[in-house]
Parts: C-alpha cells; structure tokens; sequence
C-alpha cells in the first residue's frame, strides 16, 4: 500500500493510477478513497495520459 508520511508522523494512503499531470481527490468522512475510483477510471480513461 503507497503512503506518504509527513513530518508530524502521519501516513497519507494513495492511489497512482496512469501517468501525467496528478489530479487530488480528497474524500471527507465517513467516506474511503475507493468511492472515488469510478471518477478516477473516467479520467484515467479521457486524460491524456
């Protein structure tokens, strides 16, 4: 599983899906990074990547 962790400590789960320019998406409470994956697989799809 890819993470990042901060200078305080915290670890930062992401997804990288294709290649190209990054587009962040960033799910509130008391949802999980997969309710994105249905935008993330259109813009995998359109992008240019």
């Amino acid at each position: 599983m890819p993470t990042i962790t901060t200078s305080d400590g915290v670890s930062i789960f992401y997804k990288d899906w294709g290649s190209g320019q990054p587009i962040v998406f960033s799910h509130g409470w008391p949802l999980s990074a997969d309710d994105w994956d249905a935008q993330m697989t259109f813009f995998l799809r359109h992008g240019s990547g």
